[in-house]
């Protein structure tokens, strides 16, 4: 597959889903929303897999891989659910954009990349100030918004987390395979979460709900996870997170055009701030190497 073409893919995947996350719990609780799904997208993979005629691996680095791809199939996407009750769901993409700037400091921790250049600090202090005006902006719709926007941040941190481990163990595992070895160890966790927690089958799930989910169970996790993984394979950590530089903006106009979720002054800023960090985190560091060039010394 081109990789541009899964970039493309993934950023219109990823505009969608926070919205779709939003629908998927309302009425029905985010952790019946989010085990449905997962059972669903295992379902969907196994069959792919069974269509394809491949097979999981199981080797030393392939288990260890698949258990660093279940931190974010359930520990990152637990935690947006659980925060997708208290904010609005463009915000969970904005929020999520600093996923590059946590995959860079945890890549020079783990990987010993490169991420104290003057491009990536400048970076970082945009990305400070964003996520302060979105808390100032929370903390106007309640206490439980600023709760929305740590289990953002939580969420974002677990999937950084992931990405750069399986970058460091470099197991040489198929991206379906991955995801598919990832959901299976995740789906039994949401079923004992579910069953511990709620354990309730609602008597009626709403029509936008019920979309919402198979969406997300039938095209969001194995498409998405997959291509989102296949790009780890070809691809930095670092770049593969800079899918977030354009979700943002899509999720807040599809929120606000289609949910009818806020849309301040205060929330345009927020997300430019954190956009700036992005583009910072990506380009300057180019642009002064590429000056340098043209004009030594």
């Amino acid at each position: 597959m081109h990789i541009y073409l899964a970039y493309i893919s993934i950023i219109l995947l990823w505009a969608t889903t926070p919205l779709a996350i939003k629908w998927s719990g309302e009425e029905n609780g985010f952790l019946f929303g989010v085990t449905l799904r997962m059972a669903i997208g295992t379902l969907c993979l196994l069959l792919i897999l069974g269509f394809m005629r491949q097979g999981l691996v199981w080797h030393r680095k392939a288990l260890t891989t698949y258990l660093a791809v279940a931190v974010q199939i359930y520990g990152a996407m637990l935690a947006v659910y659980w925060a997708a009750q208290f904010i609005p769901s463009g915000w969970i993409s904005v929020i999520s954009g600093l996923s590059p700037l946590m995959t860079a400091m945890l890549a020079a921790i783990w990987l010993k990349e490169r991420s104290l250049t003057p491009g990536k600090l400048l970076s970082y202090g945009f990305g400070m100030g964003g996520l302060m005006v979105m808390f100032g902006t929370a903390l106007q719709f309640g206490h439980n918004a600023a709760l929305g926007i740590v289990g953002v941040l939580v969420s974002t941190l677990l999937q950084a987390s992931s990405s750069v481990w399986v970058k460091r163990i470099n197991g040489k595992v198929p991206a379906l395979a991955q995801v598919t070895g990832g959901l299976l160890l995740s789906l039994p966790a949401y079923l004992l979460t579910w069953g511990s927690i709620d354990g309730h089958w609602p008597a009626v799930v709403p029509p936008n709900s019920l979309a919402a989910i198979i969406y997300l169970g039938v095209i969001a996790t194995p498409v998405g996870f997959t291509l989102y993984y296949y790009l780890l394979l070809h691809q930095p950590a670092t770049r593969v997170a800079l899918v977030t530089l354009a979700s943002p903006v899509l999720a807040l106009l599809l929120g606000h055009a289609i949910n009818n979720e806020p849309l301040t002054f205060k929330i345009i800023s927020g997300t430019l701030l954190i956009l700036a960090a992005l583009i910072a985190h990506q380009f300057f560091d180019r642009l002064i190497a590429s000056k340098a060039h043209k004009h030594p010394r």
